[in-house]
C-alpha cells in the first residue's frame, strides 16, 4: 500500500484489515462456487486467512517505511521505496500464507502450488494498485478533518475576540484616575494589566484551571480599583481540580458577569468551586429570575460547544445566582 507523507491511525489498519478479509472471504467464496474441485470450507477459509495476512503484512512494512526509512531519505525516492514495501506486502503476505497452510491437506494448496510463484507476485502488484486508492480515500479523510479544524478554530478565535473590550477600556480609565490619586497603584495597575493581556494573547484555546484562575485573580486587582476591594472571591479547588482544562476567559468571563449583574453597591462574595464534575461560579448579588444570556455567556456556550468540553447553564439556589459549566467525562 502506498503511504507516501500520511500516517495512516490504528483505527484506519484496522479497516484496512476487515476490508481485506471481506475482500479475500468473498473472491474464495466465488472460486468455491464455481470450481467443483475446490468446493471446501478449507478454500473459504485459505482465501479470507491469506487477505488477513496480506492486509496485516501491509501495516507492518508500511509503519516502518513511514516512521524508519521514508524520513531518512530523500524525497524523490519515497514513491519507489513506497511501492517495494506496497508490493512486498501483497508477496510476502501471501508467500507466508501458503507456507503456513502447506503443512494442511487443503486442496487448494495442491491446486495452486504449480504456480504459486506467480500468485505471489500477481498479488504484489494488485496489493500496490489496491493501496493507490486506499491512500486517496485515506488522505481525503485527513484533508476534511483538516479542514473541519481550520474552520472550528476560526469559529473559535472569533468568539474569543469578542471578550474583554470593555474590560480594558474601564481598567484604562481607572488606572488614568489612578496616576493622579496614587502612582504606586497606577503602576502597579499597569502592571497586572500587563500580565492579564500577556496571558490573553497566547494562542492556546484550552487553559489549566490554574491558569485561569490567576487571569480571573489579576483580573478582580485590576477591577476592585473602581470597585474599592468589594470583590471578594472564595475559592473552593483541590490541586487536582487546578489540572482541568478549560477554555480561555471561561471563569473570568463568569466571574465579569456577576459583578456586571449582581454588584449592588456594596461587598459582592464569590465563590468558585469544583465538584461532582462542574465547575460553579456563584455570587450573593442582584438575583435575575427571568435570566436571558447575553453575549458574553452565549459565546462562552459557543466555545464550550465547539470544543466538546460541557454546558454552560445556571440556577438559583440559596439567594445566590450560580452559573454551573458540566464538564464532559
Amino acid at each position: 500500500m502506498t503511504s507516501v507523507k500520511l500516517k495512516i491511525s490504528i483505527k484506519d489498519w484496522l479497516y484496512i484489515i476487515i476490508i481485506g478479509a471481506l475482500f479475500g472471504f468473498f473472491l474464495s467464496l466465488f472460486i468455491y462456487f464455481i470450481n467443483i474441485n475446490l468446493k471446501e470450507i478449507s478454500t473459504i477459509v485459505f482465501g479470507t486467512i491469506s487477505a488477513v495476512f496480506i492486509s496485516f503484512s501491509a501495516f507492518i512494512l508500511i509503519t516502518i517505511s513511514n516512521d524508519f526509512i521514508l524520513p531518512k531519505v530523500n524525497e524523490r525516492f519515497w514513491y519507489i521505496i513506497s511501492f517495494i514495501f506496497s508490493f512486498l506486502s501483497g508477496f510476502l503476505g501471501f508467500l507466508f500464507s501458503f507456507i503456513l497452510f502447506s503443512f494442511t491437506n487443503f486442496i487448494i494448496i495442491d491446486f495452486i502450488r504449480p504456480f504459486w510463484l506467480y500468485i505471489c507476485i500477481v498479488l504484489g502488484f494488485l496489493t500496490f494498485l489496491i493501496g493507490l486508492i486506499l491512500h486517496q480515500f485515506v488522505s481525503m479523510k485527513y484533508r476534511n478533518e483538516s479542514i473541519k479544524n481550520e474552520v472550528l478554530e476560526t469559529k473559535i478565535k472569533a468568539l474569543e475576540n469578542e471578550l474583554n473590550p470593555h474590560f480594558l477600556f474601564n481598567a484604562l480609565n481607572s488606572i488614568s484616575e489612578l496616576i493622579y490619586l496614587d502612582q504606586k497603584k497606577a503602576e502597579k495597575a499597569t502592571l497586572d494589566l500587563s500580565a492579564f493581556l500577556r496571558n490573553a494573547i497566547t494562542k492556546d484555546t484550552l487553559i489549566s484551571l490554574e491558569n485561569e484562575i490567576k487571569m480571573v485573580q489579576t483580573y478582580l486587582t485590576i477591577e476592585n480599583i473602581r470597585f474599592e476591594d468589594n470583590i471578594k472571591i472564595k475559592l473552593h479547588i483541590t490541586s487536582a481540580d487546578y489540572e482541568i482544562m478549560v477554555p480561555k476567559f471561561s471563569i473570568q468571563l463568569l466571574v465579569e458577569n456577576a459583578i456586571k449583574h449582581g454588584y449592588l453597591q456594596k461587598e459582592l462574595n464569590i465563590d468558585i468551586r469544583v465538584r461532582n464534575n462542574k465547575i460553579e461560579v456563584s455570587n450573593d448579588g442582584l438575583i435575575t429570575k427571568d435570566f436571558v444570556f447575553g453575549t458574553g455567556l452565549s459565546n462562552l456556550a459557543n466555545r464550550l460547544r465547539l470544543l466538546k468540553i460541557g454546558k454552560l447553564d445556571y440556577k438559583i439556589e440559596e439567594d445566590k445566582m450560580i452559573f454551573v459549566i458540566n464538564l464532559k467525562d
